[in-house]
């Protein structure tokens, strides 16, 4: 007895309520443990308890000291299958020594002997097929404990030395419950009254208590992660319970599957990834990781604020366009145009005319001073060798305003026929717009008409007014 009270007070001191009745997960179970033979509570007929008065039924239940017969060994094992519905059935072989029995007197061939209390060494065998069912069934929660009703029938023998050895059908009843101590190992503390239908056992009914611990099994997990196969989302990895059974590799909360960083903890606002600058930009989609940034500028900074990050930008600290690498268009010649608009980088202009100069009437008169001194040769479209220096001098003018485009007008005094005179002025202004393309000015500057005599500035009847009206005129092409 002492072993029995010793096994239940370790069971219960060991007892944690983490919960998994035996289910469809884990259909299969055992139970090791022991029993203990109750008879004087049956409330056999005609038999009398220690107390001094008839035994009725749960008299001196829990007298264990007295009435309870126990064999001091592991005396019962159970094979049960679930078999759904909360319903149950199993098989369980019993063992027990007798040797506490209350006063009772047998009808052994109507002879009655009598048997005191510790004139028993008997034996005690046992063979149930029991039906439980489950009550945990009927509520949500608390699987941890699993109370059941149990009705049994079997077959059994009573060894009572001489004076009783008979075997025999029982039937019963009872209940009992599972302490699931986790998934797989429950205690298990059961009660069940049995009534013995042998002819010289009828007055032998007892109740049989049990404790012992029971191991379910049968339930697949491949992956060891305590989520069975049927209910894991990824059998084959192990996972967490909170993500039927996947996995989260980094442990930031968000299952593999939907993460986009799976091995670098994140946050639920950056989809799994982290940002490690705080700049509001994944670390996948930060080109500039430890450093804060723009979110237009995919995370990198821009110190001069001109929409180039500072890795790109040429003068990352002075504002400028993109299409000058970040850097301010210069202004070389001082004249307000950039040199991307100067059409004269290295000469002041103005801004009306592209950063170039502009051609005044000042240097239109002295174009025309020159070009007064341009010689040829008489009847001719050839220069006279003084007509170089004038030539020269106004080339370069015109290089002064690259822009700027020209009329040349040639002109010829009365001398000789129209016709003739009219000829004479095309070639030579002509000829002198042909010098010009041919020392650098470009021919799209230029035009050239001849006007013949028919403009004179002064008198043909005088040699001085004839030579005034020989002529190249330069005026500024509107």
């Amino acid at each position: 007895m002492k072993q029995f009270s010793k096994l239940l007070v370790a069971c219960a001191l060991i007892l944690g309520f983490s919960a998994n009745a035996q289910t469809e997960d884990n259909p299969w179970a055992v139970t090791v443990g022991a029993n203990a033979i109750n008879f004087l509570a049956a409330g056999n007929d005609g038999q009398v308890g220690n107390a001094g008065h008839d035994a009725t039924i749960f008299t001196e239940f829990f007298n264990i000291e007295d009435q309870w017969n126990m064999a001091p060994a592991i005396s019962q094992l159970t094979v049960a299958k679930y078999m759904g519905s909360g319903v149950s059935l199993d098989l369980t072989g019993t063992f027990n020594k007798l040797n506490q029995y209350g006063n009772h007197s047998f009808d052994t061939d109507d002879v009655k002997t009598f048997i005191s209390p510790n004139d028993i060494d008997g034996k005690y065998f046992g063979l149930d097929l029991g039906v439980n069912y489950h009550l945990n069934t009927l509520w949500n929660g608390m699987n941890w404990l699993d109370p059941y009703a149990r009705a049994n029938a079997g077959y059994n023998w009573v060894d009572m030395g001489t004076t009783l050895d008979e075997a025999g059908l029982v039937a019963g009843g009872g209940f009992g419950i599972n302490f699931w101590l986790n998934r797989n190992v429950a205690l298990k503390v059961q009660s069940v009254y049995k009534n013995n239908f042998a002819e010289e056992l009828e007055n032998a009914n007892y109740f049989q208590n049990t404790v012992g611990i029971t191991f379910a099994f049968g339930g697949s997990d491949i992956d060891g992660d305590g989520i069975y196969d049927k209910d894991d989302a990824c059998p084959e990895v192990f996972g967490l319970a909170e993500f039927k059974g996947c996995p989260d590799t980094d442990g930031d909360g968000i299952e593999d599957s939907k993460d986009a960083c799976p091995e670098v903890p994140g946050t639920v606002e950056f989809n799994g990834c982290a940002d490690t600058d705080g700049d509001g930009v994944a670390d996948p989609q930060d080109e500039c990781v430890d450093v804060v940034g723009l979110k237009e500028l995919n995370g990198c900074p821009d110190a001069d604020a001109d929409g180039i990050a500072d890795a790109k930008d040429g003068c990352p600290q002075v504002a400028g366009p993109a299409a000058n690498n970040g850097c301010p268009w210069p202004d070389t010649d001082g004249d307000s145009v950039l040199d991307k608009d100067d059409q004269c980088v290295d000469v002041a202009g103005t801004v009306a005319n592209n950063g170039c100069p502009e051609a005044t009437e000042v240097v239109i008169a002295k174009l025309n001073a020159y070009a007064k001194t341009i010689l040829f040769d008489s009847g001719k479209a050839s220069f006279k060798e003084q007509a170089f220096s004038a030539l020269t001098a106004m080339n370069a003018i015109f290089k002064e305003y690259p822009t700027a485009k020209f009329d040349l007008g040639g002109h010829t005094d009365s001398a000789g026929s129209a016709k003739n005179n009219q000829k004479l002025s095309e070639n030579r202004v002509n000829a002198v717009r042909d010098w010009f393309i041919a020392n650098g000015i470009k021919a799209d500057r230029l035009t050239a008409t001849g006007f013949g005599e028919v403009n004179p500035i002064d008198s043909n009847r005088t040699r001085a007014g004839r030579a005034n009206n020989r002529r190249v005129e330069v005026k500024l092409a509107k």
